[in-house]
Order: C-alpha cells, then sequence, then structure tokens
C-alpha cells in the first residue's frame, strides 16, 4: 500500500457504519482502495449494512476521501461479501462450565470489561442460547440491524460487540424450548452471520455442559483456548474433569481454570469467608492440567451491578489479577 492509499484508509477509518458507531475499517468493510491521476476508487462491502443506508454511507466515504490531499475525483461502490469473509478476529477465547449456575457469563462478561479497558477490540458471543443473561449485565435491549446480507452485533456502553438471542426476542423473558439442532444452527449463524469485523479478542459465552451446543462451538469455531469456571462444592472435581476433557477430546487447550464464589470478604474486619467451603482452585488445576488463573469473590456490589446492567463499572485487584493470567496463557499461543 502506498502513502496516498494510506491515508485513504485514514480517511475511511472516521466513517461510521449506521447501527453500530464503529467505522468501515473497524468493521473491515473496506475492500480496496485505488487511486489513478487523482481518481480514487473505494470498494466498500455492503455487508449488513440496510438498503436505506447505502446512498449515505457512499456520500459519507467519497466524502471523506476527496479531502485527501492528491484525490481530484472519488468514486465508490459496493459488492456483497459473507460476513465471515470478512470477520478478523485474533484471538477466541470459550468460556465454559460443566454445570450452570457457577458464573461463566460472570467470567466472560469480566474478560470482555478488562480488554475493552486496555483499548483493545473485543466482542461477546453468547451461546447460551436458552439461558443468555449477557444483555442484561450490560443493560441492553435494543434489536440488532443488519439486512439480508448479514447481522449487526449491538455495542455496549464501553464499545464491547455482542450478539445473543435474547437481542432477538420480543421480550427478555420470552422462553426459548428448542431442540439441540436448532441451538447449534443459531450458535453457527451468531459465528457465520454476523459481521463482527477486526477483533483483538472474541469472548463466547457456552452453554452449561458437554452437550450438542458445547460441541457445536468446539468443532465449529476457530477456538485459541477455554476457561473452565466451577465454584469451591464437593462434586467439582468430577464436573471439571468432564468439561476438560471435552476439550482435551476436540483437541482444543485448556487455557486455566477460574474458581467463582471462592470466598466473601467480611467487610467489618476484611476477613475472607469461605461460604462455599474449602478452596479448591488448586485441586482443580491439578486436575485440569491447567493453570489457576483466578478466584473471584462473592461481591454484592457486583451483584448490584450486574442487575442493573453496569458490569461495566466494576473493577477490582480480583478481576485484574485473572485478567493478567489470561492476557498471559493466550501470549504463550501463536494466534490462529
Amino acid at each position: 500500500m502506498n502513502q496516498i492509499e494510506a491515508k485513504l484508509q485514514k480517511a475511511l477509518n472516521g466513517v461510521l457504519v449506521p447501527g453500530i458507531t464503529r467505522s468501515l475499517v473497524q468493521m473491515n468493510l473496506v475492500r480496496s482502495v485505488e487511486v489513478n491521476d487523482g481518481k480514487a476508487k473505494v470498494t466498500l462491502a455492503s455487508t449488513a449494512i440496510p438498503g436505506q443506508y447505502h446512498n449515505l454511507l457512499e456520500d459519507q466515504a467519497a466524502a471523506a476521501v476527496s479531502k485527501v490531499s492528491g484525490v481530484k475525483e472519488a468514486a465508490v461502490e459496493f459488492i456483497e461479501v459473507k460476513p465471515k469473509e470478512l470477520n478478523q478476529i485474533q484471538k477466541i477465547v470459550a468460556v465454559m462450565s460443566g454445570k450452570g449456575g457457577v458464573g461463566k457469563s460472570l467470567v466472560a462478561s469480566l474478560l470482555a470489561v478488562s480488554f475493552a479497558r486496555e483499548g483493545k477490540d473485543v466482542g461477546i458471543l453468547d451461546a447460551d442460547i436458552t439461558g443468555p443473561s449477557i444483555p442484561k449485565m450490560f443493560g441492553l435491549n435494543g434489536r440488532p440491524s443488519g439486512s439480508e446480507t448479514g447481522i449487526l452485533p449491538i455495542l455496549s456502553k464501553s464499545g464491547i460487540e455482542i450478539m445473543s438471542m435474547n437481542l432477538l426476542l420480543p421480550s427478555e423473558d420470552e422462553a426459548i424450548i428448542w431442540r439441540g439442532p436448532l441451538m447449534s444452527k443459531a450458535i453457527t449463524q451468531f459465528w457465520e452471520e454476523v459481521l463482527w469485523g477486526k477483533l483483538d479478542c472474541l469472548i463466547i459465552d457456552l452453554p452449561p455442559g458437554t452437550g450438542d451446543a458445547p460441541l457445536t462451538v468446539l468443532q465449529a469455531i476457530p477456538i485459541s483456548g477455554v476457561i473452565d469456571v466451577f465454584t469451591p462444592q464437593e462434586l467439582t472435581e468430577m464436573i471439571v474433569k468432564k468439561a476438560v476433557r471435552m476439550a482435551q477430546k476436540m483437541n482444543v487447550r485448556v487455557l486455566g481454570v477460574v474458581e467463582n464464589m471462592s470466598y466473601l470478604v467480611l467487610p467489618e474486619t476484611g476477613k475472607k469467608l469461605e461460604v462455599f467451603g474449602k478452596s479448591k482452585g488448586e485441586d482443580m488445576a491439578k486436575a485440569s492440567g491447567a493453570p489457576l488463573l483466578g478466584t473471584l469473590p462473592i461481591d454484592p456490589e457486583l451483584a448490584k451491578l450486574c442487575d442493573e446492567g453496569q458490569i461495566e463499572k466494576y473493577s477490582s485487584d480480583a478481576v485484574f489479577e485473572l485478567f493478567a493470567n489470561v492476557v498471559i496463557a493466550l501470549g504463550r499461543m501463536t494466534s490462529r
């Protein structure tokens, strides 16, 4: 790419895609830029952009390019490209658990928020089709936009791209009564038909267990690694081993394990009270053959923020340590 073409890319990075407020470059919709004798030609993918916005986007892109020194004339054209051909994701992390109610959606959300705070482009694919909770924690209730060529995710307050079945339902308490194959198809569509664009990391919140839905994710999506979430209870070891062995059989690396609800800090004394029994973090790390990435406390403030849809406001030393360890684990791996 020559200097003037680089300037055109920079100019197009200032043009926002209607419905998501990320730029043409961030959504990877810029397919080519050429300049000959002062005439610039820009080719954009029309993927997931509603038809009524095509003329607007064409005008904005042409105006942005025309301001670049050396450009006397600008032309913009659209082509059709499938979302999965445009999505450019560096790392994909799946958060799983052998049973429900352990807080995997919470861990997935906290990790995404941590990536966003570091200035990374991050998204969450909520693969828990029948029990989606991600939109509630982020305070999202809008419906995704798009076209027959693809779907645009919803953007959270801090710029996290989110796609969840709850965003497509008439109301958040609508029940989804589907058999396994339908759930697997929906997950595949979230991966192949949603325009994620360019992301540093995509977090996938898996449904609990080792059934059709988790199997679909581990088979169909190029996962960089999985994180297993558990709580300090008696059946923990058996449950963790099931989830870990599933990942291993699918040749997906286990980045590590996270113990949620590990303890409660008493505000009067600062003492840690192990409400559900002695921590099993180190034991589970040994059982899984992967590091203990972190132990998260029971925090009433976090619960309150989740209920209010304000999880992006939460921070703690425990979450910072978890995120740092996840980054280290990902850093040991080659890009896929």
